[in-house]
């Protein structure tokens, strides 16, 4: 493990090219995703065992359940199994989980299982792991619109005292930090609807490397470089 001069309390993920990974190797696109799901084990634990306190994975979008029935029937699978699977190690390393995103929209036994883990792991923890599901951050924007619009209306909100810390606070999770850091794998330069309104001052990290193949090394390599960053914020770093 490397000595890290800086390490970031919130880092947020796009785990992407898990399909592209896959069709390389003439695998089925669920192959590619099973071998992502370990991915998603290495960088937790790699995580942990640097002292980043909060994890963020954008697992599954809005848009994403436009792809094949198959292909969203085998996530949805693999993600109810995966957290059954693990959530002893959760649990005994003081992870919590925690989701957000449109999860009325997930198969009612994903969401039993992920409502159960959710709950026993809020008793006693140290880092978090969030992830994002059937989630899309200008539908989160807009429902907190929806929200101070209705406070307002209700006269339980001055228009003319809502500042970014008020619009902050109607966000699905309103106590979580800010991401520093945004590491994207496969090389793609977009957020796709990811945290747009948390990420404005977020450092990013783009690496060609596919999800699949992004384990420890990857991850440290990332935080190495967040660590070279000068984070101005608008302002000038004094020496």
């Amino acid at each position: 493990m490397p000595e890290l001069e800086t390490v970031p309390t919130h880092v947020a993920i796009i785990m992407d090219g898990n399909g592209r990974w896959a069709n390389e190797r003439g695998l089925p696109r669920l192959k590619g995703h099973e071998e992502g799901a370990q991915s998603v084990l290495a960088v937790l634990r790699a995580a942990k065992a640097v002292g980043v306190k909060y994890l963020t994975l954008y697992a599954f979008s809005t848009e994403n359940w436009k792809r094949p029935k198959d292909e969203v029937d085998g996530l949805m699978t693999l993600l109810g199994s995966f957290m059954q699977k693990h959530s002893r190690e959760f649990l005994k390393n003081k992870i919590r989980l925690r989701v957000m995103g449109e999860l009325d929209r997930l198969p009612r036994a994903v969401r039993g299982g992920l409502s159960k883990l959710m709950k026993e792991s809020a008793k006693d923890y140290e880092h978090t792991l969030i992830v994002a599901l059937s989630y899309g951050s200008r539908k989160e924007i807009a429902d907190a619109a929806k929200a101070i619009a209705r406070k307002t209306a209700e006269g339980e909100l001055d228009p003319d005292a809502i500042t970014e810390e008020t619009f902050s606070q109607y966000l699905y999770l309103p106590d979580v930090p800010d991401p520093e850091l945004m590491i994207r794998t496969s090389g793609e330069l977009r957020l796709s609807n990811f945290l747009l309104w948390q990420l404005s001052y977020a450092e990013f990290y783009v690496t060609d490397t596919y999800w699949p193949d992004f384990r420890e090394k990857e991850f440290f390599q990332a935080l190495e470089s967040f660590g070279k960053r000068g984070r101005r914020f608008g302002g000038i770093v004094t020496q």
